[in-house]
């Protein structure tokens, strides 16, 4: 699978309303065949800062979202809203998904 994560650090004056503002590509992004999951999370030491984990089967889900209409959109349309380019951590990991965190095991 590819794994991706990114860091958007967005204008203070945007900051609240960015679930809103990025809607429409995390749905349709959500909704590509390929994605595994694509999930935002807000920094808790820079409330400008959010947070995403987005997953992809594979090489081909990679590329149908980047040649994505949704994602031409959001290349013109999220910059604006940003206070700096986003970084990124994007890297194929050899499993299907989240796997438990043995040194946190939950027994009963």
């Amino acid at each position: 699978m590819i794994f991706i994560t990114a860091k958007f650090r967005v204008k203070p004056e945007h900051a609240e309303n960015w679930p809103e503002i990025s809607r429409a590509f995390t749905e349709a992004t959500r909704a590509e065949p390929g994605c595994l999951w694509y999930e935002w999370s807000r920094s808790l030491a820079d409330p400008n800062e959010y947070v995403l984990v987005e997953a992809f089967r594979d090489d081909d889900a990679g590329a149908a979202h980047v040649g994505s209409d949704h994602f031409k959109n959001a290349q013109r349309e999220l910059p604006p809203y940003l206070a700096e380019t986003p970084r990124i951590v994007n890297a194929k990991v050899d499993q299907d998904g989240w796997a438990e965190l043995g040194e946190l095991a939950v027994r009963d």
